[in-house]
């Protein structure tokens, strides 16, 4: 039984019920008809963002990223495997996949992946509330390690601090509005090497905190106020025309946008400042 939608404080529809299951079938099967594509904007911009930071390390070992509200392991498999998300769409919504248990599909998943896992590869940590979502990501290979650990609520683990502490570029699509400053100072506190942020923000939602945190850490934030990316369709009326007013408070147009149909996001780029 589909259970009801309920709205976040800005009138944005949550999708609680599919964000932690055993397996990523139902988020796929939910967000397919309102054409969620985040993660396949995101994939070539984490590609060349993580070329941009390898280039600049000085060392021959790859770059570990952290990813952010990291879900079923989505954008750790777009960075490292010659997939697109429509294949991910179709692996997970089709028949071939849709009557197996969970332990079926785990084994189908990880041979799925081994065949697709691109030569430059790199290490990619999760973290995410989700503790059923992490699981799965970590259990067919999407994931090097997996943190369930919520730090808006606690700080991080000893476990999570070290990770972090190995971490030189920070990704996040789906996240912020869940996550604010709190969860970006936590983490950058225990950040060891020069680490770089690449972040998807709604345009619904204030990001101001998050950059003061950024800044106060050392990072300067750059973006593209002309440049969008796509997000989904609304669910409905009602959270377009909340999408919508929010945009206006914010001192944005949604024309052509928000006022057409879907969220838009803009794309924040954070590296260290120079010397």
């Amino acid at each position: 039984m589909t259970r009801a939608r309920t709205t976040t404080p800005a009138g944005k529809t949550r999708f609680d019920d599919i964000y932690n299951e055993p397996d990523p079938r139902a988020y796929f099967r939910t967000l397919s008809p309102l054409e969620y594509e985040i993660p396949h904007q995101a994939q070539d911009v984490f590609r060349r963002t993580l070329a941009q930071r390898s280039a600049v390390r000085g060392t021959h070992l790859p770059v570990t990223v952290l990813d952010l509200c990291c879900s079923y392991g989505i954008n750790a498999a777009l960075l490292n495997h010659d997939l697109s998300l429509a294949e991910l769409y179709a692996h997970y919504t089709g028949p071939t996949t849709d009557g197996l248990t969970r332990g079926e599909l785990i084994e189908c998943d990880k041979e799925f992946y081994a065949s697709r896992r691109r030569a430059d590869a790199v290490p990619v940590i999760g973290l995410d509330t989700a503790d059923n979502a992490t699981r799965y990501a970590l259990e067919v290979g999407l994931l090097d390690e997996a943190y369930a650990e919520n730090l808006e609520r606690h700080p991080p683990s000893t476990e999570l601090r070290r990770a972090v502490s190995r971490v030189g570029l920070i990704t996040v699509t789906g996240g912020i509005g869940y996550i604010t400053h709190r969860t970006f100072g936590a983490l950058l506190d225990a950040t060891a090497l020069p680490v770089w942020v690449s972040a998807f923000v709604l345009r619904t939602v204030p990001f101001q905190e998050i950059l003061a945190s950024l800044d106060a850490h050392g990072l300067a934030t750059e973006t593209d106020p002309e440049r969008t990316y796509p997000q989904r369709l609304f669910s409905d009326l009602e959270e377009q025309r909340s999408a919508v007013d929010q945009v206006l408070k914010a001192g944005d147009d949604p024309t052509g946008l928000e006022a057409e149909g879907r969220y838009y996001t803009r794309l924040y780029q954070s590296r260290p400042r120079p010397a």
